[in-house]
């Protein structure tokens, strides 16, 4: 796809099965010295969207350039690269073509917020310029490859999967070569993900939906076994309950059934879906087995590398500072912030073997 076309790339929708499950409050510190997948789609998305001047316009540099993907992506991963995190970032490759409808609403959603927002800035409500000025972000092919180019140069690997991002880093916990995923949504949960980290913020806060206030979060951990068993259902029963609430592969889900709904239904006709789908009245123009097993067999690689190195400062400083215009001595401050912490967690390490 050109870089000159602007791709629907998003913050996901996500499964709508979050307020059933068991979630660990825990600290950033917890996370020391383990090895995390990012799904890079789902974070870089939420900075474009959040880190925005006060009408809703986000940072840019001289040139008119949109700066607030590299502004976050910079200011988080190195905090936490400080706590001795070993992060890397999953990126999204073609999205399942099950997915179009959910782009296509998408898209719309986007056109009708930029109309919105057009009136806000005539009527000069910035409240509003706000509001809806989020609501129209778009990732680019040049925001990809050059938050591609920030993560290679702090030194952390890049995997890139051949079609959904939380699918690949799924793998790679269930393979034991990265302790958890992490992701606001709950999808790498139906790709069979161990472990999800949520809410890894460095902020202590995030942007309540379609609102304009923030509310105060925490880390989360979500154990897949843990909450199978509580729940009391299988893997498959998991992937039926998304399906039947919505998932991006067909949004909205079944009408009038939520999540509590939905796991009474699952758990009523244990694995005879066929008949749950036919007793709820499916109602879109595919068979209930497409998203499934869109969802069961994804496509992902088994053949990345996973490969720390140390940090590239020139060419973090050529990336921000010589590129887009941050400033060189905020940018070094950080930088240098990090060499420290790393220095003082290596002595510390020493210590421990006198």
């Amino acid at each position: 796809m050109s870089s000159s076309k602007w791709l629907s790339r998003r913050l996901k929708m996500g499964v709508q099965i979050t307020d059933l499950l068991i979630r660990h409050i825990i600290k950033i510190e917890d996370l020391a010295g383990k090895k995390l997948a990012v799904d890079a789609f789902n974070t870089i998305y939420q900075f474009l969207t959040t880190i925005r001047q006060r009408d809703g316009t986000p940072l840019m540099d001289s040139k008119g350039r949109v700066t607030s993907h590299l502004t976050g992506l910079f200011s988080r991963t190195t905090k936490l690269m400080g706590y001795d995190i070993k992060l890397c970032f999953v990126f999204d490759g073609k999205p399942p073509e099950l997915k179009e409808m959910e782009s296509k609403r998408r898209r719309e959603r986007k056109e009708e917020a930029g109309i919105k927002h057009k009136a806000a800035i005539e009527k000069k409500d910035i409240e509003e310029m706000k509001k809806y000025a989020a609501r129209t972000a778009y990732l680019t092919d040049e925001m990809i490859e050059e938050s591609k180019e920030l993560i290679d140069a702090l030194g952390l690997p890049i995997v890139q999967a051949p079609s959904e991002g939380e699918a690949q880093a799924a793998l790679m916990v269930k393979k034991g070569d990265v302790w958890a995923v992490v992701s606001q949504d709950t999808d790498s949960l139906l790709f069979g993900a161990d472990i999800l980290v949520r809410n890894l913020s460095i902020s202590g806060r995030r942007k309540k939906t379609s609102k304009l206030a923030y509310e105060t979060v925490q880390p989360e951990l979500v154990k897949l076994k843990e909450n199978l068993d509580t729940l009391g259902i299988n893997q498959e029963q998991l992937i039926a309950l998304a399906i039947l609430v919505g998932t991006d592969y067909n949004p909205g889900g079944v009408k009038g059934i939520g999540p509590k709904k939905g796991l009474q239904l699952v758990k009523e006709y244990e694995t005879d879906f066929d008949k749950m789908f036919k007793k709820v009245g499916w109602d879109f123009p595919f068979k209930w087995t497409e998203p499934f097993n869109v969802i069961k067999k994804m496509p992902t690689i088994k053949d990345y590398k996973l490969k720390w190195k140390d940090l590239d400062r020139d060419k973090v400083i050529e990336i921000l500072c010589k590129r887009h215009d941050f400033d060189k001595q905020r940018i070094l401050k950080k930088l240098d912030d990090l060499e420290k912490e790393k220095k003082k967690k290596q002595q510390k390490g020493l210590g421990e073997w006198f």
